[in-house]
């Protein structure tokens, strides 16, 4: 357990959405002990929540709905704890997503979530170490420098109504949104688990965060 981290106890959504053993891994191996969340009774205790994911929109809001998560989340939201969205658990932070037709998203950072169009020949989806480039400050970049690289793994982007959410971009083909934020709810659009050193310290932020900006 990391010194003087007694009272923080985190949590990891794990209801199928993907890549929860490898998030558990990177923060157990920066000494924390992370739970997985699996129904809306385990929150209880939680005080910062990570909300990771690879697939599809609709799939993800499916699963959380039928886990009984969605309300539990913005509980958790509202009694002011932090929220991490990881990849798609970033974008359906949102307040909607495109594909598949369309669906509601968690509604916790107005936005949409729309087909990633780089244009110029680049494939999609989008895969492989790219830099993000930070607008603003936030304490979760304390001792995390612009520019450097994270890896990638996704064919949407989120799109926030209000530019100052957007915390940091990201350049392919034409510039997207690759970290936003809103109070205690933060979301990234890279994998911070896969993103070395980098990605660690990120995590590591995220972990000791009060949810004050």
């Amino acid at each position: 357990m990391v010194p003087g981290s007694a009272d923080i106890k985190i949590g990891i959504i794990d209801v199928g959405l993907g890549n929860t053993g490898s998030l558990k891994g990177a923060l157990e191996s920066l000494g924390w002990d992370p739970y997985l969340i699996s129904r809306a009774g385990d929150l209880g205790p939680i005080t910062q929540l990570l909300l990771p994911g690879v697939g599809s929109f609709r799939a993800a809001m499916t699963r959380l709905k039928e886990a009984g998560l969605i309300p539990a989340i913005h509980d958790h939201v509202q009694f002011g704890r932090p929220l991490l969205g990881i990849c798609l658990g970033m974008q359906i932070l949102a307040s909607w997503g495109e594909e598949g037709g369309g669906e509601k998203g968690l509604g916790l950072i107005p936005g949409r979530v729309t087909a990633l169009k780089p244009g110029g020949g680049l494939r999609i989806p989008h895969v492989g170490w790219n830099a993000v480039h930070q607008r603003l400050p936030h304490p979760l970049l304390k001792g995390v420098k612009s520019g450097v690289d994270y890896y990638f793994v996704h064919g949407f982007v989120f799109e926030p109504e209000e530019p100052d959410r957007v915390f940091g971009e990201t350049q392919y083909g034409s510039r997207f949104a690759s970290m936003v934020g809103i109070k205690n709810v933060f979301g990234v659009q890279f994998h911070p688990e896969k993103s070395q050193k980098n990605g660690l310290k990120f995590l590591d932020n995220f972990c000791r965060w009060g949810g004050q900006c």
